[in-house]
């Protein structure tokens, strides 16, 4: 049997229903774990030392885990945030598919590269998505982050600008990629965003996954707004991860199944 993980500071199901489900239904002897490491560097070890295949690395570990790692894919090198893990006889090559879920997600809900953007936050998964952003072609876009220090820089680098605070602002499309609204967290009940921030949205972006249904994503859906939800990243980001450790790309109707189980529990 193959083994596959997942390591989070508060991990969830999700990955862990999506990955077994379609191991089941492609017949493949695999097997997938949800874990939250108490020493990063440790768990790292066990991956190369026991031979685990992949390994799904979220928050806060996405930036911490390069130094740890053998070899970056492009995707996750050229935005310093890794999200995936392969073991390859001990040789773990560190990818990020975040970067696609973002990219594919923009494009197939035809978000206009002319809409101005509020991206909150300023970690591994917000590189993701300004790097996303930069390359489908936006331009007007701010990062807001208290941290000056990870958020000037990570805006500078892309182009755009940074604020620490919203101060009222509002914009075509916002994204929240913080963990407001995360499910177990300290502020799973709080809104990312004002609601005259989101009143003011066309579009209204959260990248949380759990729960499917945010505060933020909740607040806009009774304002009218169309969403891009965090449990459709997890998707998008899960195949390709699923497909890296596997070789097996599913068929559309597999990965609609393999979804709604996940959404089931």
């Amino acid at each position: 049997m193959t083994l596959c993980i997942s390591l989070s500071a508060r991990p969830s199901n999700n990955g862990t229903r999506f990955h077994n489900y379609l191991y089941d239904q492609l017949d493949l002897n695999w097997i997938y774990k949800a874990f939250a490491p108490t020493d990063l560097g440790q768990a790292i070890a066990g991956v190369r030392g026991l031979g685990i295949r992949g390994c799904a690395v979220s928050m806060p570990y996405k930036e911490d885990v390069i130094a740890l790692v053998d070899e970056m894919d492009p995707s996750a090198k050229a935005i310093d945030s890794v999200n995936t893990i392969v073991n390859t006889d001990g040789h773990l090559k560190a990818y990020n598919t975040d970067y696609t879920a973002i990219e594919q997600l923009l494009k197939s809900n035809a978000v206009p590269v002319g809409y101005s953007v509020l991206v909150q936050g300023a970690g591994g998964m917000a590189k993701a998505t300004i790097a996303a952003l930069r390359d489908a072609g936006f331009t007007d876009v701010t990062v807001i982050a208290r941290n000056g220090n990870a958020g000037r820089p990570l805006a500078e680098q892309y182009g755009f600008r940074w604020r620490a605070a919203l101060d009222g602002g509002t914009a075509d499309l916002i994204i929240n990629v913080t963990p407001i609204g995360m499910q177990g967290g300290p502020e799973a009940d709080s809104l990312s965003f004002p609601e005259e921030t989101i009143a003011a949205a066309k579009v209204v972006f959260d990248v949380v996954a759990l729960p499917a249904e945010t505060p933020l994503i909740q607040a806009a859906r009774a304002a009218g707004k169309p969403v891009i939800t965090g449990a459709e990243v997890a998707t998008i980001q899960a195949l390709e991860q699923f497909v890296l450790y596997t070789g097996v790309r599913p068929t559309e109707e597999q990965v609609r199944a393999a979804e709604e189980f996940t959404r089931a529990q």
